[in-house]
């Protein structure tokens, strides 16, 4: 089991849609927050994509000196860079950061976004472009020469100079949920990410994507992207989430609502569906909370609960399949040491006594979900 956190390189709050106690995403803000996660154990980062975020592969290369083992999960956009580009910046981090990069391959699921930056496909066209662009970015790191002709892509002699430090390439880690996607996922990548949906709908998911990756001879990993909201009592976490939103009015809503549905992402409508803006139906599971959804795009829920609640809702994702959890909650300097504190041990967090026989986070420590084979 491995448990990642995230960077917010869009800025940070301790409540959503109010700017009273925002952070904004600056290098010392970023470093805090990476260096906290590794002292504390967790296995890497994902730092977001999209117009309002600051670039990821940029943000990683200056976390990466001050820290030690973390992992940064990092996006490369076809249709927004050349694969072999990506490759080679690929590479590079890969080889300075001593192994410690994962790539995340983002697709885009706005038209209106991607329209601003200059790329104009509608829906399955992106992932007919991924497809081609993963094909000839995996050719870069395991043929000498690379020649590739497609509706979208062509390269000629392609090569990559520079060998990495992961063989054959820096892991793949990909999510989408529509038919395109899904044979994208199966054909291509190592680890399939889904956003925080019921048990029972990830559950067919991820069967899903088993089975299309079996017809291509494949198999692979998965991870799932969610906010967790851990306290004590289930009283103060509840108390907790809807602090979160207690400034969030229905106008603003509204307007969130509007943006989602211009959205050709299939990820984003089921994220949407889950609520459809109903302030009244946003535990959508047992302790599975839609609240950040309201608003956010993306992974839009939330665990909520007490440590021990919590912990057992992992079980059961886990029990799924699902052995790489991305955790995130609002402020995220302060939850990391939250989620540690109270959730690790519960998950089999390797601790270690000190002389005075104390026990305590042992820093770069694994984690083993207790009883987990």
């Amino acid at each position: 089991m491995e448990i990642f956190w995230f960077i917010p390189t869009n800025g940070d709050f301790r409540q959503l849609n109010n700017e009273v106690g925002a952070r904004p995403a600056t290098a010392d803000y970023t470093r805090q927050i990476a260096q906290a996660v590794d002292q504390l154990g967790y296995t890497g980062v994902l730092i977001p994509t999209g117009k309002t975020c600051e670039e990821g592969f940029i943000v990683a290369s200056t976390l990466v000196p001050v820290t030690e083992k973390l992992k940064y999960l990092v996006a490369v956009r076809p249709g927004l860079m050349s694969p072999s580009f990506a490759a080679r910046m690929s590479a590079t981090l890969d080889r300075y950061s001593n192994g410690r990069l994962l790539i995340n391959v983002v697709a885009g699921g706005d038209p209106v976004e991607m329209a601003g930056e200059g790329v104009f496909l509608d829906h399955d066209q992106r992932y007919d472009l991924t497809d081609e662009f993963l094909t000839i970015w995996r050719d870069l790191f395991t043929k000498e020469d690379v020649q590739y002709q497609g509706d979208y892509l062509q390269i000629e002699s392609g090569q990559l100079p520079y060998p990495t430090v992961q063989k054959p390439y820096p892991p793949l880690y990909f999510g989408g949920s529509s038919p395109a996607a899904l044979e994208v996922a199966a054909d291509h990548v190592d680890v399939y990410l889904t956003w925080g949906e019921p048990p029972a709908a990830v559950k067919e998911k991820l069967a899903r994507v088993r089975a299309k990756a079996a017809e291509h001879g494949r198999k692979v990993e998965f991870g799932i992207r969610l906010h967790v909201i851990v306290r004590e009592t289930e009283e103060e976490a509840w108390a907790a989430a809807n602090k979160l939103i207690e400034r969030i009015d229905d106008e603003t809503i509204e307007k969130a609502q509007a943006v989602f549905k211009r959205m050709d992402s299939e990820g984003q409508r089921l994220m949407t569906s889950l609520h459809e803006g109903d302030r009244n139906r946003l535990e959508v599971s047992p302790n599975l909370w839609a609240g950040v959804g309201l608003v956010r795009t993306g992974a839009g829920t939330a665990l909520v609960g007490d440590p021990e609640t919590v912990a057992a809702r992992i079980k059961e994702y886990q029990d799924l399949g699902i052995d790489k959890f991305i955790l995130s909650g609002y402020p995220h300097l302060e939850e990391a040491y939250t989620v540690a504190e109270l959730l690790f041990p519960l998950l089999g967090y390797n601790q270690e006594k000190d002389e005075l026989g104390r026990t305590f986070l042992s820093p770069f420590g694994g984690l083993t979900l207790a009883g987990a084979k």
